[in-house]
């Protein structure tokens, strides 16, 4: 699809990235076309699935969720059995933001939003009793220097 992806429909994505609750006649303005066009790239690329979704990005400290964690996950258990549970539990918790699995040393990073430290440690111990883990290692973030959900376009 990226390859069928023209110079408008670029635009448009950006602003849609930029305030996807912008009015469809706000979008045409800034992107030199009228609502009518406009509406219909906005629904191919969505029937294509460039455009996911749409939702609204809340501020995790102004609702008490001020430590951020990433978690390093090493198993040594490979099969499918174990990974099925282990993705089970990610995604039964909403603790869990992100969560990838890597190539190298360590199987799977996840970053984690929780009120505190104390917060952190019970979403551990849960973890940790729903699935069999070698190792985890949790690395408090100090700072967030750089946080977008804005693609290169």
């Amino acid at each position: 699809m990226t390859d069928q992806l023209d110079a408008l429909d670029r635009k448009i994505l950006a602003e849609l990235q930029a305030d996807a609750g912008q009015s469809l006649d706000e979008i045409a303005r800034k992107v030199a076309s009228s609502k009518t066009p406009v509406w219909n790239r906005i629904r191919k690329l969505r029937k294509a699935g460039v455009i996911e979704q749409q939702t609204v990005l809340l501020n995790p400290e102004k609702l008490g969720l001020e430590a951020c964690f990433f978690v390093l996950v090493r198993t040594s258990e490979h099969d499918s059995d174990w990974q099925a549970r282990f993705l089970k539990t990610l995604r039964a918790r909403p603790e869990v933001l992100e969560a990838h699995r890597l190539a190298g040393d360590i199987d799977y990073i996840l970053k984690v939003r929780v009120k505190n430290a104390r917060a952190y440690d019970i979403f551990y111990q849960a973890l940790i009793a729903e699935v069999k883990i070698f190792n985890v290692t949790a690395l408090l973030s100090m700072e967030e220097i750089k946080s977008t959900t804005v693609l290169p376009l």
